[in-house]
């Protein structure tokens, strides 16, 4: 594991490096993505969660896991953060601008910032989900959504950190 922080104080554990896994991630928009998808949260995320531990629940949110192109791929990765611990959240950390940031430089993203809408949900503790690290601004913003609703963040947790 390779952690980044964002904002200054947000650790953000990668699994992979993006280059070694590149051609896996890139498939993530074809019907072969869903079943590498699920290989690789079945790998990272199920072993994560059977081995960490808190004092509290902890619930384990993905950011804007909208199902597109037949399935979400957060939410391939949050579905295997159940233990006794955390509980998995789907469609609770919804993006409602319209924008996508999927292959969009950083100037772009600055100027095009994700509207996060948060659903309850009983945990005070967090460990947001999303798929690849690249600027940051979009776990950022999901913190500060986490945080605007009186939820506290432990970290994030991403496949692939793409400035390693």
């Amino acid at each position: 594991m390779h952690t980044r922080k964002i904002a200054g104080t947000i650790p953000v554990h990668s699994f992979y490096a993006y280059d070694d896994i590149e051609p896996l991630l890139l498939s993530k928009h074809t019907d072969l993505g869903f079943h590498i998808y699920t290989i690789l949260a079945e790998t990272a995320f199920a072993s994560f969660a059977a081995t960490f531990s808190f004092d509290k629940p902890v619930a384990a949110v993905g950011v804007d896991d909208h199902v597109r192109h037949g399935y979400s791929h957060t939410a391939l990765l949050v579905r295997q953060m159940k233990s006794s611990v955390l509980n998995p959240y789907f469609g609770h950390l919804r993006d409602d601008s319209g924008y996508r940031y999927s292959g969009r430089d950083f100037q772009y993203r600055l100027t095009h910032p994700r509207r996060f809408v948060l659903k309850p949900f009983a945990e005070e503790y967090v460990i947001l989900v999303d798929d690849i690290l690249t600027t940051g601004l979009t776990l950022t913003q999901a913190a500060e959504t986490l945080g605007m609703n009186g939820k506290h963040l432990l970290f994030a947790l991403t496949l692939a950190d793409a400035q390693r």
